[in-house]
């Protein structure tokens, strides 16, 4: 393979995966289209676009509660993974004003869903504030926020969390991933983590989630991928 072919795989592989695992839902199912889309034809164009195309070519097209696959696909590109509208319209094979529409309906859906109980695991409280409000402007429920790994372990215990959103570095307090670890040996809840640096949490050397979202993100985004963690399944980090 050509070095600066892979190079550039190496630079999309995190994002890829991030995406494969939000559309299905699933951390293996997604790694498995991944792993499907690698061994895919090269197509033109930039190699991080081509490796989305692949995963739509080869992902079942089905349809979730509340939201069409082709709806599904639009927002995690638009907004999860900043891809442009006319860009994700080709990857899913529609025409960009057919695209647009859909998008449009998708967005409306996920400001209706349903509401859960949330709780917020990050050590800078201007952080968890935001956050906070955003979850809140979502339709959900904050049960707490969690600034050390003790104190997510805790209040988890007297409050079972919905869905769970943390930061993986917690400073002094500890790691937020083996927060959510201890937190995932007694109750079943999906997990969204919000990092600056995906990358470490897609490295392939452990079981890893299946919702990432990157620092710093628009309200739509966190939006979709609560939509998507509580609508989508139980990912265990």
């Amino acid at each position: 393979m050509d070095p600066v072919r892979r190079d550039e795989l190496v630079k999309a592989l995190p994002y890829a995966r991030r995406f494969a695992r939000a559309l299905t839902g699933e951390q293996a199912q997604g790694d498995d289209l991944v792993a499907a889309a690698l061994r895919s034809p090269p197509q033109e164009g930039p190699t991080r676009m081509g490796l989305y195309a692949a995963v739509v070519r080869l992902s079942p097209r089905e349809d979730r509660p509340g939201l069409s696959y082709e709806e599904r696909g639009l927002l995690l590109l638009t907004a999860l993974e900043d891809v442009p509208l006319a860009d994700a319209a080709a990857i899913l094979g529609l025409e960009v004003g057919e695209a647009a529409d859909i998008l449009a309906g998708a967005k409306d859906k996920v400001r209706a869903t349903a509401a859960t109980d949330v709780l917020i695991i990050e050590d800078e409280p201007i952080i968890a504030m935001d956050l906070a409000m955003l979850v809140q402007e979502c339709g959900h429920r904050v049960i707490g926020t969690a600034a050390s790994e003790a104190e997510a372990v805790a209040l988890a215990a007297r409050h079972p969390p919905g869905l769970i959103l943390a930061d993986i570095n917690l400073g002094a307090g500890g790691d937020g991933v083996n927060a959510v670890a201890r937190i995932l040996q007694s109750l079943a809840a999906p997990v969204i983590f919000v990092t600056a640096y995906p990358e470490r949490l897609l490295t392939g050397e452990r079981v890893e989630p299946a919702f990432v979202i990157t620092k710093p993100f628009e309200p739509l985004t966190l939006a979709i991928a609560t939509y998507q963690a509580v609508s989508g399944g139980v990912v265990v980090p």
